[in-house]
C-alpha cells in the first residue's frame, strides 16, 4: 500500500467512524484529511482532495474552526485562507470534549434542571417517581460535568498516567 493509498484510507475510515460520534462523515474527512497532512490546506484544496462542494467544505471548515480542532493559517500576500489541524491527540480530545460537552451535557443539564425545578405534590407517587429520576439525572451529570472538566485542565503525565492504569 503507498503512502496516498494509506491517508486514503485513513481518511475513509475516519468519515465512517465520524457518524458514530454524531458528527457528518463530510466534517470527519475534512478533519481526517487537515490531520494527515503536512502542509496547511485552503478550502480549494479541501474541495479537490475530497470531491465536496465549495458549500461543504466552507461549511465544514467553519464548523471545525468553532469546535477548536483546526486553524487559520494566514500568508502574507495571500488571499486565501489555510486550514492546519490541531496534531496533539490530548489537545483534540480537550476539543472534543469541551464541544461535546457545551452542546450536549450542559444543554440537557439544563433541561432536566427546569424540569426537576416543576412544583407538585410529594405525596403524590408519579411525582415522586419523576423527580426521583430527574435527580438521578441531575446527579449523575454533575458528577461528569466535573470529571469532564478535570479531563479538560488535565496535564498530558496526568491523563497518560491515569488512563493507563484504567486499562493495564
Amino acid at each position: 500500500m503507498s503512502l496516498a493509498e494509506a491517508k486514503a484510507q485513513f481518511i475513509h475510515t475516519w468519515g465512517v467512524s465520524g457518524s458514530s460520534w454524531g458528527v457528518s462523515k463530510t466534517l470527519a474527512q475534512v478533519h481526517a484529511l487537515l490531520l494527515v497532512s503536512a502542509e496547511a490546506l485552503s478550502t480549494e484544496d479541501i474541495m479537490e482532495q475530497l470531491t465536496i462542494s465549495r458549500g461543504n467544505a466552507s461549511q465544514t471548515v467553519r464548523e471545525l474552526l468553532d469546535w477548536g480542532l483546526i486553524y487559520k493559517e494566514l500568508r502574507a500576500g495571500e488571499r486565501r485562507e489555510y486550514f492546519v489541524a490541531e496534531k496533539d491527540m490530548l489537545q483534540v480530545t480537550r476539543c472534543i470534549i469541551r464541544a461535546r460537552k457545551r452542546r450536549e451535557l450542559d444543554q440537557m443539564k439544563s433541561s432536566i434542571d427546569q424540569l426537576a425545578a416543576l412544583p407538585g405534590n410529594p405525596d403524590d407517587a408519579d411525582y415522586r417517581a419523576f423527580h426521583s429520576v430527574l435527580t438521578d439525572i441531575q446527579q449523575l451529570a454533575t458528577v461528569s460535568d466535573k470529571m469532564l472538566t478535570r479531563l479538560m485542565q488535565a496535564e498530558r503525565s496526568w491523563f497518560w498516567d491515569k488512563f493507563m492504569r484504567l486499562f493495564l
